[in-house]
């Protein structure tokens, strides 16, 4: 593997390497099971934005150190830490820059979701525009448990991957889906055994890379506008949503209960 060229490496975040002409992030926080704190956010942003500028990047793969993809926000930190998300902000919301920087990448990005992929982790696997699973992944939209609606990824993306009954069954829900039931619904094209993943993900990025680099720009480009909506202000009025739910009774509880391992009672206020 070419490791000459890096973006956002350090431990305990998040890390990018070169294969080729193909860039690979990884998230690599495995035990914390690859939850996003702060810094991996910033990691990960300038992950994705230093591989849309690179001209010698073609294609991008984004995956999880074992044992996870990732696990969503680390509750701790970014929920209840003394650093937490304010509810109030002085300024207006705006699209989280991490799953900016993923939706704008221009290089086409796979996915390789090597176990559970759930809350903004879910959310990370659908800004990609391939997704390929291992035997071990599982999927949820967690978001409602902690009291909260989800990320641009579940309005922008998801409706369009699953429809839009599946999509509001798993948001409205919160349920945790396996990959068998992901690759039946239409959320992930393919299904390998964990051992395969990496391989199967590195070899169709090969694929893609071979092929002129502008021409697949382009095609991504298409795309992205045949796409409902507009990400910047679907994922604007999503941070909006989410920072008045933030004041709320049931986030709280949502937050306690599971860091307190125990069944939440939401009273809906």
């Amino acid at each position: 593997m070419n490791t000459t060229v890096e973006a956002a490496k350090g431990a305990d975040g998040v890390t990018s390497v070169m294969d080729g002409h193909v860039a690979i992030i990884t998230l690599d926080r495995p035990h914390r099971r690859n939850a996003l704190n702060y810094r991996a956010y910033d990691q990960l942003e300038a992950a994705f934005r230093a591989a849309s500028a690179d001209p010698e990047v073609r294609c991008v793969v984004v995956t999880g150190a074992d044992p996870a993809f990732c696990s969503g926000d680390d509750v701790g930190e970014i929920m209840a830490g003394p650093k937490r998300v304010s509810a109030t902000p002085a300024a207006a919301p705006t699209a989280t820059p991490a799953a900016m920087a993923a939706l704008e990448c221009t290089k086409p990005v796979i996915a390789a979701v090597n176990g559970a992929a759930v809350g903004w982790g879910m959310e990370l696997a659908l800004f990609a525009d391939i997704r390929i699973a291992s035997e071990a992944a599982k999927f949820a939209e967690l978001f409602v448990k902690r009291g909260l609606p989800c990320d641009v990824g579940g309005f922008y993306r998801l409706p369009a991957v699953v429809g839009p009954a599946k999509a509001a069954e798993l948001l409205f829900t919160g349920d945790v889906i396996d990959a068998a039931e992901a690759l039946r619904i239409g959320l992930v094209s393919e299904v390998v055994a964990h051992a395969e993943l990496m391989p199967r993900a590195l070899a169709l990025a090969g694929r893609i890379a071979a092929n002129p680099p502008l021409a697949v720009q382009r095609l991504k480009e298409g795309l992205n506008r045949t796409a409902y909506g507009d990400p910047r202000e679907i994922g604007a009025w999503a941070m909006g949503a989410i920072r008045e739910l933030m004041r709320t009774e049931d986030h709280r509880e949502g937050v306690a209960s599971f860091l307190e391992k125990r069944a939440p009672v939401f009273r809906g206020r």
